[in-house]
């Protein structure tokens, strides 16, 4: 279950202040909805997608004992 700021919130700071588990969840989501999203929605997505690009993407660059190599959101 995803704990953290909201879409409203976050609409109104820009994406290079998100968190790697805000980009990651909230890519998940809108990638699951790309059928049904209008103009605006894949506008949120696709910039969405260039910040996690730019960040050189999701994947931690090596694992721990308390951590995988996968950025988790929950």
């Amino acid at each position: 279950m995803y704990v953290g700021r909201d879409m409203t919130e976050l609409s109104m700071i820009p994406k290079t202040e998100w968190k790697k588990s805000e980009l990651a969840f909230f890519h998940h989501t809108l990638q699951q909805m790309v059928p049904y999203l209008n103009v605006e929605g894949q506008t949120i997505h696709r910039e969405i997608i260039e910040e996690i690009e730019s960040r050189g993407g999701l994947k931690r660059q090596e694992a721990d004992w308390t951590h995988g190599t996968r950025v988790s959101y929950d």
